[in-house]
Order: C-alpha cells, then sequence, then structure tokens
C-alpha cells in the first residue's frame, strides 16, 4: 500500500501557509530521528519543489559538494561544477533566477550533515541567503535536520549571520494516540485500543517504528521480532538515537540515564550530583535540548515556596530500553511475549502508563471539561521528614482555584480500589489539601486504562478519566 499523511494537520496548514506568503520563507524544521520529518515535507510540497537535495552522512566536503552538484543537475544539467560552497549557492541563485514559476521551494534535508569541519557552509548560506534569496518574495527555503543541537546552535538560535533569518520554525512531535490509532486503522492492522496503548507505551509514537510493524503478528511479537530477535532492525537503535541527535551525546545519555530511575524526576543539583556534569550554560542548554526533542520535560514544583524546576523523563521508547532491554539477561527472541504478566512487566507498565497520561495531558483536561482553561501539571510530594509522606505522580492545577489529584493505574481489568488503598488516598488528598490550605479544592481523579471498578472503597474519587478519551 502506498505511503499515506497521517495526521500532521497542524503542521500541514502551518507549512502550507508560510509556503503561501508574499515574501520569502526560511522554515526551519526538526525533530527526533525517525519521527517523520521528512515525509512530512514531501509530501506538502511534492511536485512543487524547484530543488531538493539531503545531506550525505559521515562523508568529505568534496563528496557533500558532488552530491549537492549532482542534486542541482537533476532540475538544471547545464550548471557548472561547485569549487567550494560560496560558488554552490551561487549556482543555486542563478539556477532559481532562471525559473519561470511564482513561487521557488527548496528542501534541504539532513542539512547538518553538510557542515563537515572547516567546510564553511553556514557562511556561504548566510551569504545565499542575506545577500540574494531575503531581497526577493518567492524564495521558501526548508532546511531540516536531525541533529538538534546542530539546528539550535546554528541556524534556530543562531548568533552569526543567520541570527534573527528563520522566519518559522517546525517542531515535528510523536504520534499522540489518536495519530497511531489512525495509522492502524490505514494500514489494515486489527488492533483494538488497548494493543495500540501497549504499542505506544514501547515504540513512543514514532511514526517509523510503527512503520516496521507486522499486521500479520500481535504487538508483543512484534516487540520481539523488532527489539529481542538477534535480528531485530531496533535492536541498537537506542545506540544510534542520542549519537544522531546531539553532539557529545554521552552527557546527554548520562542524564537520561538519571532520570530512568526516579519516575518523579529530579531537580538540576540532583541531576548534577548523579552526573557530575557541571552546572553551567551546557547543561542549560542540554535539557532545553532534550526537551525540545520530547524526551523529558520540565516543571515547577506545586509548593510556591519552592519553584525548582524539576526534569522527569517521558519517552516511552527510551524508559522501556533501560528498564526492560539493558536488563534483560538472556539472549531470548521471544523474550517479551514470554515476559508478559510477570512481576517485571507489572513494573515496567505501571510507570509506561504514567507517562501516556502525562502525554496526553490535553486530552485529560478535555476529559474533564477544563480544556480551555489555563492549568498546570506537577509531580508533588510532602517535604522529606514529614510524616506522614505522600507523593502524588499527576497534579492538575486549575484556574479554578481546583486541583485534581490525578492517580494513574493500569490494570488488566477494571481496577478496583481496596480498603488499604482507600486510606492512602485520604492520606494523601489530606496532605495535599494541607499544603494547599482553604483556598484550593482538591478532587480525587483515577485515571485508568480498563475504568474503575465500583464498590464500597471508590466513594472518594469525584472524577474518573479512561483511557479510551486519549483515542
Amino acid at each position: 500500500m502506498k505511503e499515506q499523511l497521517i495526521g500532521r494537520q497542524e503542521e500541514t496548514k502551518m507549512i502550507d501557509s508560510y509556503l503561501s506568503s508574499e515574501r520569502s520563507e526560511f522554515i526551519a524544521v526538526y525533530g527526533r530521528r525517525r519521527v517523520g520529518k521528512t515525509f512530512l515535507i514531501r509530501q506538502i510540497i511534492k511536485e512543487r519543489a524547484s530543488f531538493i537535495v539531503s545531506g550525505m552522512n559521515n562523508v568529505s566536503n568534496e563528496t557533500q559538494l558532488l552530491n549537492f552538484d549532482s542534486a542541482l543537475r537533476h532540475y538544471s544539467p547545464e550548471s557548472p561544477d561547485s569549487t567550494d560552497w560560496l560558488s554552490a549557492f551561487e549556482n543555486l541563485a542563478n539556477y532559481l533566477s532562471k525559473l519561470k514559476v511564482k513561487t521557488k521551494i527548496i528542501f534541504i534535508d539532513e542539512m547538518p550533515w553538510m557542515d563537515t569541519p572547516n567546510s564553511r557552509f553556514i557562511s556561504a548560506l548566510e551569504h545565499f541567503w542575506n545577500s540574494w534569496a531575503a531581497w526577493r518574495d518567492d524564495i521558501k527555503l526548508i532546511v531540516c535536520g536531525s541533529a538538534t543541537s546542530w539546528m539550535l546552535d546554528n541556524v534556530i538560535n543562531s548568533h552569526g549571520g543567520l541570527h534573527n533569518r528563520v522566519t518559522h520554525q517546525v517542531v515535528i512531535k510523536p504520534f499522540r494516540l489518536s495519530e497511531c490509532k489512525e495509522y492502524f486503522r490505514t494500514y489494515g492492522f486489527p488492533y483494538g485500543e488497548r494493543e495500540i496503548m501497549e504499542c505506544y507505551m514501547v515504540f513512543g509514537g514514532i511514526p517509523y517504528y510503527l512503520s516496521l510493524m507486522d499486521r500479520q503478528m500481535s504487538v508483543a511479537q512484534n516487540i520481539d521480532r523488532l527489539i529481542f530477535s538477534s535480528s531485530g532492525e531496533l535492536r541498537n537503535e537506542m545506540f544510534n538515537l542520542f549519537r544522531s541527535l546531539f553532539r557529545h551525546s554521552e552527557d546527554y545519555e548520562s542524564i537520561i540515564v538519571a532520570l530512568s530511575t526516579k519516575k518523579r524526576g529530579l531537580t538540576r543539583s540532583e541531576l548534577i550530583e548523579i552526573t557530575k556534569l557541571n552546572n553551567n550554560a551546557r547543561l542549560t542548554k542540554m535539557l532545553r535540548e532534550l526537551e525540545e526533542c520530547s524526551f523529558i520535560r520540565s516543571y515547577t514544583n506545586l509548593n510556591r515556596k519552592s519553584r525548582l524546576e524539576t526534569y522527569q523523563l517521558i519517552d516511552p521508547f527510551v524508559y522501556f530500553n533501560f528498564s526492560i532491554v539493558e536488563k534483560k539477561k538472556n539472549n531470548d527472541d521471544s523474550f517479551w511475549t514470554h515476559t508478559l504478566m510477570s512481576p517485571l512487566y507489572y513494573n515496567w507498565s505501571g510507570l509506561a502508563f504514567e507517562m501516556l497520561c502525562v502525554n496526553h495531558l490535553d486530552e485529560i483536561k478535555q476529559a474533564l471539561g477544563i480544556n480551555g482553561m489555563a492549568c498546570g501539571a506537577y509531580s508533588w510530594r510532602t517535604p522529606a521528614g514529614e510524616e506522614p509522606g505522600a507523593q502524588v505522580d499527576l497534579v492538575i492545577e486549575r484556574a479554578d482555584n481546583t486541583v485534581n489529584l490525578c492517580e494513574m493505574k493500569y490494570n488488566v481489568a477494571e481496577y478496583a480500589i481496596t480498603a488499604e488503598y482507600e486510606q492512602e488516598l485520604a492520606r494523601k488528598v489530606q496532605a495535599l489539601q494541607s499544603t494547599l490550605g482553604k483556598r484550593k479544592t482538591v478532587r480525587l481523579t483515577m485515571i485508568t486504562n480498563n475504568g474503575l471498578k465500583h464498590n464500597a472503597h471508590s466513594y472518594m474519587v469525584v472524577n474518573e478519566v479512561k483511557a479510551t478519551a486519549f483515542f
């Protein structure tokens, strides 16, 4: 079946509006590896493109120039050889100047790979844009790359000749559950919502990972085939993931490893203590880039006495690798199928479901009827040493002086509150209400995958959200 564009309505609308403007546009598109940036742009521009070129990984500057010239001759056979990037962009400008079309769309994909050491690629791009393209009203330059740190440093947040030259930036995020469901329906997978949720809890809504799945296999069988099999296509994906996105990726990985051990997250000082990284501007930059790629989120503590930001891992694929794959002790190609319903599975699924919920806060707010209201989302715990201690993994603070204390539970059937858990919930509500005082009302909210079983202990639950709302 021919590949189809799934979801991405908002991104498509944005890019289309930029391409139809009455001025030249410099559009930077970025996002993590495998998220579908190139496919989206090619689907939008299709045959309208005046020039498309893609950088080559790990080749010399001379080879990059040969590749650029080859791409240009596809459109302009008489184009001369380039001796450097300045002449390459001059040849491109000469070709575009002769085109008899109203809008000239240029797409440079995997641009970070073109910037080889001492190539002066960025200087030539700056000159092309500042001295020629920006003075016209018909040039639409789209640049794209997975190397997020390079895109942010050299293009979007450039302090050189490209400073404030990017007219629009578009971040491509992973699919949400609704888009995952649309993908599987489009390609004839028989999966129900439970299976789609479990797929998301492993692969995290990355379109490329979904494209590798076989509809004749169950979700568990696909996980085994792709990750645990000796020939699995995603067996070494974690090894390549951060290296493709960030320079000096080992420091980024150390942050992720530290966060993978604390589900509530870590403050900056706690991260520094664990990772031994320096407390400087580079750490700030690394945290921002990890957040831009949807690996982590930051939130401010609900306690008004402490405005310290906490950083929390929210990427399901990364968490699955650190909590399951890294701890696998044998060479069982069907490891995941054999692990289902084991203690390891239940420990993983609980936190993976919490990540799913955090990644679908907009859908939770809509289910609660507060999607148009200003809200903050946090984790919360009583101060160290305070008794009785309590911790809540998701608190939604609303502008109407109401706070939703959210308990997130993943279960094979309806979730039943026991007498013991009822007491724990009462303690959490009381502790949070004591922290907030009389100025806000706490509403106990249960978020489950299969619904809440109503019994003698469920009376204190004010709001219920079932995961079907995420679709």
